[in-house]
């Protein structure tokens, strides 16, 4: 842990259940809602922090932890950090250009710690809850988590349990290894791994970091919307395309978007729509949104060469898919032909090596634009997850 001299206090309040609307202690141990199946979110005072915070002068900390204030670790003392956040928005010039767009972007995740955007949800959630004295965390991972997990949970001194399946790419098995993490491989999917760490949760007592299974993950992920605001002069750009496996990124960006504006701090009330962006091989949230459904069915047979999209029902599948209906936003497929085909073109006009799950959302805008859904006038913002380095 590293000392910093903050003189903001943190507004956290209380926890509340998604769908029940029940509030629960935010200063105890949490995991998510038994009755709704249903995960908790971080509640805080806006309108207490707009009174003392200012939007151009944020706490003097590192990466994401500038919004400190905002983020549920009560001290700055309990922060664990390796530098996650602040990654940059760059202009995709080159592809704009190609295809008559003015206003392109892309948010690269890659820049993070570990590689990519889990980096900022782990570095959140092992800091609280090490802070509420848990010694022992455990997550079923497709990859990228795991690795961030890994590697926090090291900066901690706590230890670490990973399930993933067998055919999880070698690199992130690997990063999970060298920082001290049990790995298990699994001969299923990530829903295969989560049984088992549900089992190791529930009869050893790890605390279990699985997506949306408990609070914080969300709250470091919802930064990279605070990051985007700021970086457009506090006004949301039209249209956000987010690779969606578990759904984290996508519904922790949408609640940035609230706060900011109950914090009053955007300077319109205009959101973006957000696209869900997933593969051919594993499409649940694409197939209910379509039917207009409330829940997701498990997606039988899931494959796909993006790991982090191969979640065959997502956890939090109700709230993904009100902040798609909220957003007035939409769901698409892509193939792997599709994505491999986007990845070269990214690294070869933009000089950007995507993970594949970052690729996708180029596959999806592609697609938008040939059905004329995307404006070209538009400013569009595609999310990169990762390295694609950690998937050779």
């Amino acid at each position: 842990m590293v000392t910093f001299n903050v003189a903001s206090e943190n507004y956290l309040t209380h926890l509340v259940c998604s769908e029940c609307g029940t509030e629960v202690d935010a200063h105890q141990i949490q995991t998510y809602c038994e009755a709704c199946q249903a995960p908790y979110v971080a509640v805080y005072d806006l309108n207490r922090a707009s009174e003392h915070l200012d939007r151009e002068r944020i706490e003097p900390l590192p990466g994401m932890w500038r919004w400190f204030p905002l983020l549920p670790v009560q001290e700055v003392g309990h922060i664990l950090t390796l530098g996650e956040g602040n990654t940059p928005l760059l202009p995709l010039s080159n592809l704009a250009k190609d295809w008559g767009l003015s206003r392109l972007f892309v948010k690269d995740e890659s820049a993070n710690p570990t590689g990519s955007f889990k980096a900022r949800g782990m570095a959140a959630a092992v800091s609280r809850a090490k802070e509420l004295g848990v010694h022992r965390v455990v997550i079923p991972t497709a990859g990228n988590a795991g690795g961030a997990m890994a590697a926090y949970a090291a900066r901690a001194g706590i230890k670490a349990c990973i399930f993933m399946p067998e055919d999880t790419p070698r690199p992130i098995v690997e990063e999970c290894r060298i920082t001290g993490a049990e790995v298990t491989l699994v001969d299923g999917l990530i829903s295969d791994a989560g049984r088992l760490a549900n089992q190791l949760a529930r009869q050893e007592g790890w605390f279990d970091l699985s997506t949306f299974k408990e609070p914080y993950r969300l709250e470091g992920k919802k930064i990279m919307g605070y990051e985007l605001a700021e970086a457009f002069a506090w006004r949301l750009p039209d249209v956000i395309l987010y690779p969606t496996g578990g759904g984290t990124g996508l519904v922790g960006i949408w609640k940035a978007f609230y706060e900011l504006e109950g914090l009053g701090w955007l300077e319109s009330s205009h959101k973006p729509r957000m696209v869900a962006v997933q593969a051919e091989g594993c499409a649940p949230v694409v197939k209910a949104f379509r039917n207009h459904a409330e829940r997701c069915e498990i997606w039988p047979d899931a494959q796909t060469i993006a790991a982090g999209l191969r979640v065959p029902r997502p956890f939090a599948d109700r709230m993904i898919l009100r902040v798609l209906q909220e957003s007035k936003g939409e769901a698409m497929v892509v193939s792997d032909e599709q994505i491999r085909a986007a990845q070269r073109l990214l690294a070869g006009r933009e000089g950007i090596f995507a993970a594949p799950e970052g690729a996708a959302t180029l596959a999806g805008l592609q697609k938008l634009l040939a059905e004329g859904k995307i404006r070209k006038d538009e400013q569009v913002v595609l999310l990169n997850t990762g390295s694609g380095l950690k998937y050779l």
